[in-house]
């Protein structure tokens, strides 16, 4: 059984990127420039912004924080939208989710100039990525493609099971594996909360992607034996061994599933550092202007 290690991948692939900057600054160039608004004070959201602003940090990228408070109206987060959208500074920027309930989160995606949609949200990038045309790839799905090709794990032929539907992972999950392109060629089933025995679909999975968002929701009686399963979860339960009363877990429950796996991600480790990995690219390519609209 092999685990995936994301955290050591995400720093190989961090390294990689510092190359490319140092040879932009040496050539006399701005560095690439992430900028990242967040509204309000949710916790895990503010962990996240946090990885991404270091993230850059380590790559030598600038980046700004935009801070605003719980109270901020949709018009003043639109009008930073477009501030950043018309700055020719900044390369590309994420709006943090979730917003605060006052505010229309697809009218602010709406809002962000595809160009500089380095998260892969808009419908614009989406619709390319579904073409198979040049498109910032979604983080969390970029981030587990080079997860699985830089541990030389075939998709093409296999049957790929993926557990949830978001926008933002499940979907253009499947669109990714399903598509003829190197990571892909995958014969892919969607699943979620309204499939009917779940467990037989998972059971039949060469590769499997839990992004359900339940703890624990895959057991080893859901999984065949020699299985690639890819964790995205990650959900917070109570623990009393620890100091802080509780710990990180996936949607798999890994010490069960462990054991009958050819490869599998841990959670924590495992997806999240290759998401805010993403991003470093997906923003790079953006300071390249590799993608024209």
């Amino acid at each position: 059984m092999v685990v995936l290690d994301g955290k050591a991948l995400s720093t190989t692939i961090k390294n990689e990127i510092r190359v490319e900057v140092d040879q932009i600054i040496a050539r006399g160039e701005r560095p690439p420039h992430l900028a990242a608004v967040l509204v309000g004070n949710n916790p895990a959201s503010e962990a996240y912004v946090g990885n991404k602003v270091r993230s850059c940090e380590q790559v030598g990228f600038s980046s700004t924080l935009i801070r605003r408070p719980e109270s901020t109206t949709e018009e003043e987060l639109l009008h930073i939208v477009r501030d950043l959208n018309e700055d020719p500074d900044v390369d590309g920027f994420i709006v943090q989710l979730p917003l605060p309930q006052h505010i229309n989160e697809e009218k602010v995606t709406l809002a962000i100039d595809p160009k500089k949609d380095v998260d892969g949200f808009h419908p614009l990038n989406f619709g390319r990525m579904a073409q198979g045309l040049p498109a910032y790839l979604p983080a969390t799905p970029q981030g587990i493609l080079l997860l699985l090709e830089r541990n030389d794990i075939e998709t093409s032929g296999q049957h790929v099971v993926i557990v949830g539907r978001s926008n933002i992972v499940g979907t253009p999950m499947g669109l990714l594996l399903s598509r003829k392109d190197k990571m892909g060629n995958a014969t892919v089933t969607m699943t979620h909360s309204r499939t009917k025995d779940l467990a037989s679909e998972t059971r039949r999975a060469d590769i499997i992607v839990a992004a359900i968002g339940i703890p624990h929701f895959i057991t080893a009686d859901m999984v065949k034996d020699g299985v690639v399963v890819i964790d995205v979860g990650i959900n917070r339960i109570a623990d009393a061994s620890r100091k802080s009363g509780s710990r990180l877990v996936g949607d798999v429950d890994y010490d069960a599933v462990a054991p009958k796996s050819k490869a599998i991600t841990p959670v924590p480790g495992g997806v999240g550092p290759m998401t805010v990995t993403a991003l470093m690219l997906n923003t790079l390519k953006a300071r390249r202007k590799e993608i024209s609209y």
